[in-house]
């Protein structure tokens, strides 16, 4: 127990934090035996159990004689005093209620379940004695997964059928029953096991993160190296720095289609395979994490954003690999950047933090330049690969008629790789096969129904989807707007109607196809990224999935159809988003003996961004960058929250927002701006209007505490919802 843990009593009065949205600690009699703080308790509110935190002695002033007391305490480990501060701290910087962030915390199916055997279900090897669509379902979900054991339920759920098909196809022996320990230890890991024999800026910098967690406290490191340096194996060197002194490490990464390769490396340094945490981890696997990260023998974690709300008891290492990366801030439900929530654990726990990029965002950049964060650079490809050289095509002059995309320039260099037996990669930064279809009749384009989205063209879905709130819908033979028939024509690029002009240029090659739209699962990802590595195909075609560290050693030509599309719009960071991305993509380009070549189409080659990625100068660019947010006083020289609105009705929206922006006077003591209220660009979004407010003030400003009391200030109608962004990434 931490200094600050009390044991209370039985029948002393508890404050139980619990799941239930009431943002406040109910108070409790702590129950026979007495209880700890952190401990996980349930407890009854009105005729039902639900389950809490023990926060503390109680505050309220209820008479002893009405509380009722702690009907159980789990057979759990108690949350950490560091995982409370965590939480506590999360929840005032984000202005989440305590309790949604608990939920976070405790976000593990079966915490309350007893340990012992439990039936799961795998693929059998028996035939049913007849299929049904249902069935033929269930063992789709089966098959895609082998390697998974699923609880009745959560495979039902995943296959769309009730649990009764599920019990059927056992009797066939067409599905396997399996009963399992829950909760197994995961194996050893070899903390001092020899990993790769590292160059020597990779080893300098090996050396430097392993001197930091020598050191007692927290500190962050922000590792800077060129794509293809071998930023992983220098801080599986941290990993194994961290073990080796019996702490618990957690690596975070953006995307779930790189966990698989990446496992493998780690199996191959430590000679076992992690604990995972993500989306595409079955729930007894989850329930299995969560427990044993709790009780300190899951020793290494590698998860996406959440796994931060893991109960490590003895935390020394987060890294946060790619952590430029967007998809590190969650947009809906709880707003918070992983990568700053990280740190902010980090800072809770006494631990060490590596933010590894080739392209670090501005707040990493600006927070190393000002000392805050220590850095370290690694400029050198590893082995005998070198940099890719950067050219723009100025597409002013190349000659391409209308509806192509591909410029007579990159077809030539395509051309020179194909008969070199070696890879090109055709990058796009967009999904769907076009962006937007219109009626060659009366000018209007497809609309999605629920939201001011546009409808995207899949072709090879056969549908059109709206990618803002995932409404499908098949492709008009007719305009819906006029009725005129076969007008509807696709406008712009996609990955789908790129794939059919590459086709056409090159009907010999091998095409192949990367696009987060195209594959159902993770599974059939790795199964593509590997087969193209083995030099599957000739041409990939792909979007931003193709930028997040996938290794195709025999890639030696990147081409950007669209490099001037992010610079368009008002977002604060289009400059900087644009210069990330087509820094990482054409890192893709040449591994190992194969020097690669990256060429960006462009209509601006004079853009400072353009300029700022051919030179390859990039601390010019990032100086420049910062030197214009400073001088407009934003983000990270300035501090920005989003106020988002959202209603049925667009006059309720405005009049809740027009009612916050004639309180803006509160905001003056602090420094602040207010913009608004204006439709958000997306102005609705599955039939409800969105109205946005920004709010600008100055770096030191106490801008939580003045939003609070700001927003507390307007009574919120029942039907709308209000939201505060703090550090908005996005401005939709």
């Amino acid at each position: 127990m931490g200094a600050m843990d009390r044991h209370h009593s039985p029948g002393t009065p508890v404050a139980v934090l619990t799941t239930q949205p009431l943002d406040r600690t109910l108070d409790y009699l702590a129950p026979e035996g007495g209880v700890e703080d952190g401990a996980f308790v349930e407890v009854p509110l009105g005729p039902r159990l639900i389950l809490g935190v023990v926060w503390g002695p109680a505050e309220g002033d209820w008479p002893v004689e009405k509380l009722r007391r702690v009907s159980r305490v789990l057979d759990v480990t108690p949350m950490t005093e560091g995982m409370r501060d965590f939480v506590t701290r999360a929840a005032a910087y984000t202005l989440t209620p305590l309790t949604t962030m608990v939920r976070l915390a405790m976000r593990v199916p079966g915490l309350g379940d007893k340990p012992g055997k439990r039936v799961l279900y795998a693929l059998g090897d028996g035939a049913p004695d007849r299929m049904t669509p249902a069935r033929e379902q269930v063992l789709a979900v089966l098959e895609e997964r082998r390697d998974d054991l699923f609880g009745a339920s959560e495979l039902a759920e995943l296959a769309g059928v009730s649990t009764g098909v599920v019990k059927g196809l056992v009797a066939s022996g067409a599905v396997a029953e399996r009963r399992v320990e829950r909760d197994a230890d995961f194996p050893p890991l070899d903390a001092v096991r020899p990993g790769k024999k590292l160059a020597c800026d990779q080893a300098q910098a090996a050396s430097a993160l392993r001197a930091a967690l020598a050191q007692p406290g927290y500190g962050t490191t922000l590792l800077k190296g060129v794509t293809g340096s071998g930023k992983t194996e220098v801080y599986l060197e941290a990993v194994a720095e961290c073990l080796a002194r019996g702490r618990q490490a957690l690596v975070l990464l953006p995307e779930i289609a790189l966990t698989a390769e990446f496992l493998t490396r780690v199996e191959a340094r430590f000679g076992a395979r992690p604990a995972e945490w993500h989306s595409g981890v079955t729930q007894a696997e989850r329930r299995r994490c969560w427990r044993k990260v709790a009780e300190g023998q899951a020793r290494l974690v590698v998860g996406a954003r959440s796994s931060l709300f893991l109960p490590f008891p003895n935390l020394g290492l987060v890294v946060v690999d790619e952590e430029h990366d967007t998809s590190y801030k969650q947009e809906d439900g709880v707003l918070y950047s992983a990568r700053d929530m990280a740190v902010l654990r980090a800072s809770c726990e006494g631990a060490q933090v590596v933010l590894a990029s080739a392209t670090p965002s501005l707040e990493s950049w600006a927070n190393a330049e000002s000392g805050k964060y220590r850095r370290l650079d690694l400029t050198t490809r590893f082995g005998d690969a070198v940099l890719p050289r950067l050219r723009a095509i100025d597409m002013r002059n190349e000659d391409l008629p209308g509806g192509r995309w591909v410029s007579p320039t990159l077809r030539g260099a395509i051309t020179q790789r194909i008969e070199a037996g070696e890879q090109s990669l055709i990058f796009l930064n967009r999904r769907g096969y076009a962006p937007v279809t219109l009626c060659r009749a009366c000018g209007q384009q497809v609309a999605c129904h629920q939201c001011d989205a546009r409808m995207v063209e899949h072709r090879f879905l056969k549908r059109l989807m709206c990618h803002q709130c995932g409404e499908t819908a098949p492709l008009p033979q007719a305009c819906p707007s006029c009725g005129v028939e076969g007008k509807m024509a696709p406008v712009g690029p996609g990955v789908e109607r790129m794939a059919e002009e590459v086709t056409e240029l090159f009907p010999e090659a091998r095409v192949a196809v990367l696009s987060s739209d195209l594959f159902g699962s993770a599974r059939a990802l790795k199964a593509k990224v590997e087969d193209i590595a083995n030099g599957g195909a000739d041409i990939v075609v792909g979007t931003q999935l193709v930028a997040k560290g996938h290794n195709f050693p025999l890639l030696t030509l990147v081409g950007v159809i669209d490099a001037d599309l992010g610079l368009q719009g008002s977002d604060l960071r289009a400059a900087e988003r644009t210069f990330q991305l087509m820094r990482q993509v054409s890192g893709r380009a040449g591994r190992a003996d194969r020097p690669g070549e990256a060429l960006l189409q462009t209509f601006q080659p004079e853009h400072p961004v353009m300029r700022a990625i051919l030179s390859g100068d990039e601390e010019a660019f990032w100086a420049e960058e910062a030197a214009q947010r400073r001088a407009a006083g934003v983000p990270p020289y300035g501090r920005m929250a989003g106020i988002v609105i959202s209603d049925p009705s667009s006059q309720v929206a405005f009049d809740l927002g027009n009612a916050l922006a004639r309180r803006a006077a509160m905001l003056d003591q602090i420094g602040a701006e207010v913009f608004g209220p204006a439709p958000a660009p997306i102005a609705r979004i599955r039939g409800r209007h969105r109205v946005r407010l920004l709010v600008k003030a100055p770096r030191q400003a106490p801008l939580q505490s003045a939003i609070s009391a700001w927003v507390a200030a307007v009574d919120v109608p029942r039907s709308a919802r209000l939201s505060v962004d703090i550090d908005p990434q996005s401005f939709l």
